[in-house]
């Protein structure tokens, strides 16, 4: 493991940007000034968020410190897990990189919202058909 007082990933997912830092700890992880417990409601999330620190076995090891702006709670725990799996990588590239990337957790997912064309009242919802 490097020597640093802690490590450093961006996590993006839609138009959720997220800031991790992992400092060396019993791995308390903190969303917005606000434990996870209170800043996501649903479990499913929080398994989400906690899916690189489960992998790589440091659950206990990493206290997870996060700023998250943009989107919503899906995609904030998505952009959580890509950056937290970053920052991983700072903490020891070669032990946490292969599982890291078999699981999928270092590829940023590219699906955004498609924009709104015009003429149609969303991206492809076409205003309802009359023939009179």
């Amino acid at each position: 493991m490097a020597k640093a007082a802690s490590f450093y990933g961006t996590g993006r997912r839609k138009k959720s940007i997220a800031r991790v830092y992992l400092t060396p700890g019993k791995g308390n992880i903190t969303i917005n000034k606000r434990n996870i417990d209170e800043y996501l409601g649903l479990e499913t999330l929080k398994v989400i968020v906690r899916q690189p620190l489960v992998l790589t076995e440091t659950l206990d090891k990493f206290d997870v410190n996060v700023t998250v702006r943009g989107g919503g709670t899906t995609g904030q725990a998505g952009a959580i897990r890509h950056g937290i799996s970053r920052a991983l990588l700072q903490a020891d590239a070669e032990e946490y990189r292969p599982a890291l990337k078999k699981a999928g957790y270092l590829t940023r997912d590219p699906r955004m919202k498609e924009r709104k064309k015009y003429g149609l009242k969303k991206a492809r919802r076409a205003p309802q058909f009359s023939k009179r």
